[in-house]
């Protein structure tokens, strides 16, 4: 076998040197407080069940799409669920992706032009960092939450051409923070400086809004934004994204989206847990799931550790601790009192700003979450 690369290797061992190589483990039989399943769905049997009941009813035997949606793999199951979505969005149209990170990769390599201008928030997740990275508009960042940079950056690269568009970038919760921003301001600045406002809605599905419709949908802003993504690993527990919008948009993707168009198609056992994961979704579920971040918030404050936390109302919760290596060894200590959390290191996140990242579930009991925190009390 040919020898490995030396600077491959070199940057192997630059994240040994500073204790931040990754692994993948298996996962252990601890109390959940790492995983995106905020609702539990992905554990549903009733959702399992009537996945299958669904496919039986509809006589879909096929286990797998068979090739890309625009040549055999866009089967039935499709055309309902996108349009399922659509309605429960309040949107135009809905396009299924097969992933976040392909949703975000299709959408910000294609729809920005040449001659375009990209703002998005520093902290954006990766994905949209990297479809970004494959447009050929410009990009600049502002500062994390910040609309009054938002602002001065809007100033600077707005013109009056009439080819130019500008897109602003944000997202409805940020994965590594748990915070979310003023989504009302991004919106009013993004109408006053003729802007396209597009939303990551990622971690707010299933947690924001009546029946977790999400932040934008929460705040009736839905009609003020160019695009949203709604990704479905997370609080609705199974896989693929969709990316909203208007009937335009979604030929323009069909059509332009390298991410959508080269590849092979979900299967119809995916689609259908889409669509009947949607229709689990409901007012009671979403108000049991912010009974608990309350009671988080609470015991954080009664444990006197809450300064140590990122400002947070969503399922994710950020303790700061600082160090890979100190955030490595507490959250070790904490595993091995029967608690599953993932210390978050940098480069994921700045250097010096390493965190214990805590996500919330509707079957977290409060029991649970006060000996976590006191277990985590201990040792910070």
């Amino acid at each position: 076998m040919k020898h490995f690369p030396e600077k491959l290797q070199h940057k192997l061992n630059q994240r040994i040197a500073s204790n931040s190589l990754r692994h993948l483990d298996t996962n252990s039989n601890g109390v959940d407080f790492y995983s995106n399943d905020y609702l539990g769905f992905s554990k549903s049997d009733e959702i399992f069940n009537q996945t299958h009941q669904l496919l039986v009813d509809q006589n879909i035997t096929i286990n797998g799409a068979t090739g890309s949606r625009l040549i055999s793999g866009n089967h039935s199951l499709y055309k309902e669920t996108e349009s399922l979505i659509a309605e429960f969005h309040n949107s135009e149209k809905a396009i299924i992706f097969n992933s976040g990170y392909d949703a975000n990769l299709g959408f910000f390599s294609c729809v920005p032009q040449r001659g375009d201008i990209i703002v998005y928030d520093e902290l954006s997740h990766a994905s949209i960092r990297d479809g970004i990275q494959l447009s050929n508009a410009k990009a600049y960042k502002f500062k994390h939450n910040n609309t009054e940079h938002l602002e001065k950056v809007l100033k600077l690269h707005a013109n009056n051409t009439t080819t130019q568009e500008i897109y602003v970038v944000t997202e409805a919760v940020f994965s590594m923070d748990g915070d979310h921003p003023d989504l009302e301001k991004i919106a009013e600045l993004t109408q006053k400086y003729n802007a396209n406002l597009i939303v990551d809605e990622a971690h707010a599905l299933g947690v924001f809004g009546n029946n977790g419709v999400g932040l934008t949908q929460k705040l009736q802003l839905e009609h003020k934004v160019f695009a949203r993504i709604v990704t479905f690993g997370k609080a609705l527990g199974c896989h693929g994204a969709a990316i909203l919008g208007s009937e335009n948009l979604y030929s323009y993707l069909v059509n332009f989206a390298r991410s959508f168009i080269y590849t092979t198609g979900l299967s119809p056992h995916s689609i259908a847990t889409i669509q009947i994961a949607y229709k689990q979704l409901s007012n009671n579920i979403t108000e049991e799931l912010h009974t608990n971040i309350a009671f988080f918030l609470s015991e954080i404050k009664r444990l006197q550790i809450n300064h140590l936390f990122i400002p947070s109302n969503s399922s994710i919760h950020c303790c700061i601790i600082s160090g890979n290596e100190k955030t490595k060894q507490i959250a070790q200590q904490i595993q091995n009192k029967g608690f599953n959390i993932k210390p978050i290191l940098s480069p994921t996140v700045t250097e010096g700003k390493e965190r214990l990242r805590f996500c919330l579930h509707i079957y977290n009991s409060h029991q649970q979450i006060t000996n976590v925190l006191e277990q985590l009390a201990t040792f910070v």
